[in-house]
């Protein structure tokens, strides 16, 4: 039997334009059809652990294949996955429960199938968590799979080891919602996602959930998780000794306060690829990252471990160190601010107009440029 808990202000901190598409949705289809509704999936964990939520998942139960895809051709829905009988109604996707199994080699080989009760759908699902479903009509939270207690300790389980088995996108996505949430896998989920090969993901769907974890705030689980499940050995060949791991592990988490909120997707790969034995376009490449990260992460001069002044200033030639992704330092903040260079360039003490008026010009009134840059860089030493 599942655990039901009450939950009348379920939708209380809904946007109000996606509150009142479910509300459509959910009476045509009860008055209609009599069918049951659900919200599903993440919305359900975000509401409990008080996070905003915008994606909206709904599953209706009891009303057949036709019927549904009527009532969505009535509503004006748009069928963005007819053969896993997924609607869009807005920002709301709407679809019938199904069951998923493994048909062949690859991440969308899978037979799907129409699922009639309530916890044969919610199976599917990877971890308990993410298993919770909403009844908008009596206003209760269904857990057949102990998704509440998890919650509240903050642990990842599988919910069904076969269909787990069968997705190896949901080893990456342990990893990402531990970096998010700040849960830790449970044991066995996690011997269980070790022997799981990801030589079936497309770098598209692997950068994907990358990101999501590099925009975490717990990025040290993220750490953890990233090398204990094997996914570092198995898509880039690294592996960490503990030692390495504390400190970086540490230093993540000691720095994320001074983390900039544009610079965020940056800053674990930026601190991490010091530690790693592989070139770091190497490591993006594999990772499919976007052209972003070539030039945030692989370009940009690495944070020394005695920051200086004369380094300071030629990190800014061209922007504040508010662009650099290693300014999550203290002394890199305090420095950069006591010389005036945190949100715009260093002064070099002359432009290249005041150069050509003084007579420069071609590759003259460049190395002039140099010349003077350097002049007044060095001159940062001695004060």
């Amino acid at each position: 039997m599942p655990t039901i808990k009450t939950f009348p202000h379920f939708f209380s901190q809904t946007d109000p334009s996606i509150l009142h598409d479910i509300q459509t949705v959910t009476t045509y289809l009860m008055q209609h059809y009599h069918a049951k509704c659900y919200v599903v999936g993440g919305a359900v964990r975000d509401r409990l652990l008080g996070i905003e939520c915008k994606d909206y998942d709904m599953e209706c139960f009891g009303i057949s294949v036709e019927d549904f895809e009527q009532a969505m051709a009535d509503l004006g829905a748009q069928g963005v996955g007819k053969s896993f009988f997924v609607y869009k109604y807005n920002d709301l996707d709407i679809a019938l429960p199904r069951t998923e199994e493994k048909v062949g080699k690859g991440h969308r080989a899978f037979a799907v199938r129409l699922a009639s009760k309530e916890e044969e759908a919610s199976r599917r699902r990877d971890f308990t968590v993410n298993a919770l479903m909403y009844d908008i009509e009596k206003e209760v939270i269904v857990d057949f799979w102990g998704g509440l207690e998890d919650l509240q300790t903050k642990v990842l389980r599988v919910v069904d080891e076969k269909t787990f088995t069968e997705d190896s996108l949901r080893v990456l996505r342990a990893m990402q919602f531990s970096a998010r949430f700040g849960f830790k896998i449970e044991e066995k989920s996690c011997r269980l996602s070790q022997n799981i090969p990801l030589d079936d993901l497309p770098k598209e769907r692997i950068f994907s959930e990358f990101e999501k974890m590099f925009k975490g705030r717990y990025l040290h689980y993220g750490l953890y998780y990233l090398f204990a499940l094997g996914i570092a050995k198995k898509l880039f060949n690294e592996e960490i000794e503990r030692k390495t791991y504390i400190t970086l592990g540490l230093r993540l988490q000691k720095n994320r306060e001074n983390f900039q909120e544009t610079l965020q997707p940056y800053y674990f790969m930026f601190m991490v690829g010091r530690y790693l034995k592989s070139d770091m376009h190497t490591i993006l490449d594999r990772l499919g990252a976007s052209k972003q990260y070539y030039k945030k992460v692989a370009s940009m001069p690495a944070l020394p471990s005695d920051v200086t002044a004369s380094f300071l200033a030629k990190v800014a030639l061209k922007e504040g160190i508010v662009h650099y992704v290693g300014n999550y330092d203290a002394k890199v903040i305090a420095l950069s601010k006591k010389l005036g260079i945190w949100e715009k360039p260093f002064d070099r003490g002359v432009t290249p107009t005041q150069l050509l008026e003084e007579g420069f010009s071609g590759k003259a009134l460049g190395d002039e440029l140099t010349r003077r840059t350097k002049a007044k860089i060095n001159a940062l030493k001695e004060k």
